[in-house]
């Protein structure tokens, strides 16, 4: 997975939380990092955060709900840096009116749009260089309630983690015999801005039982250093202690 040893990778969702993470681990790793997201100063703050570590990072201003700018952005990355060996899918979103008694259908697409559609999008994007390249890794983030039904997350953020792990898989079916190779990464509750939008945020107490943004980070770029052999399918993470497995305040459902 090298070109003169140039390794590159693009993380979605990369101005915070997952993403922002995942670009530091990698680019302490030796990658350069494009990162991409909707708020340019904070995609601007991880580029001077890792640039002043020594790492190599760049920034493209992204919605992934767009198809022809993911396809823009693809494209640009090619055409700066000639390949495009990992793609890290970490842009999501969730709403505070998330249950069947409050959430509205434009709540809904919006969900759909970013957490499966984008992910889509920017898997669709990378494709023909990864084909032409015969190698390539994606990550795909998706979510402890893409295998678990929670109540917590609402039917459109668990609907859509759900489809994440279906599309990997068929990822994987398919791109295999290309080389290629996907894993979704379906953490539990991790310390992360998202949290605020909950309907009743957990606690700083709660949160520091979490599991925490360096976390997820550090095992997404174990999983991109392996060798391209190695498939490593899905990955389910949770806190040792696990809110899911434990009666919490209804206040907190």
């Amino acid at each position: 997975m090298t070109n003169n040893g140039k390794r590159v990778a693009w993380v979605t969702g990369g101005g915070s939380g997952i993403g922002e993470s995942a670009a530091e681990f990698l680019a302490a790793d030796g990658w350069t990092v494009v990162v991409s997201g909707r708020r340019k100063p904070e995609l601007d703050r991880v580029v001077a955060k890792i640039a002043g570590k020594g790492g190599k990072a760049e920034a493209i201003v992204l919605d992934v709900s767009n198809r022809d700018d993911v396809n823009k952005a693809a494209e640009t990355i090619v055409a700066r840096h000639g390949r495009i060996d990992l793609l890290v899918n970490s842009a999501g979103i969730n709403l505070p009116k998330r249950s069947w008694e409050d959430f509205d259908l434009d709540g809904w697409d919006k969900v759909v749009d970013i957490n499966l559609n984008g992910v889509l999008y920017c898997m669709h994007a990378v494709l023909p260089t990864m084909r032409k390249q015969k190698d390539g890794c994606i990550i795909n983030v998706a979510s402890w309630a893409g295998r678990h039904v929670s109540k917590m997350t609402g039917p459109a953020y668990t609907t859509t983690k759900h489809a994440v792990l279906a599309l990997t898989q068929s990822f994987n079916m398919d791109e295999c015999v290309n080389g290629l190779r996907a894993c979704c990464f379906s953490p539990g509750e991790v310390a992360t801005p998202i949290l605020k939008l909950r309907p009743v945020p957990p606690s700083e107490a709660e949160q520091a039982k979490m599991l925490q943004p360096e976390d997820c980070g550090r095992t997404i770029a174990f999983v991109a250093s392996l060798p391209p052999r190695v498939c490593i399918n899905e990955i389910l993470i949770s806190p040792t202690h696990n809110r899911g497995f434990i009666a919490t305040p209804k206040s907190n459902d």
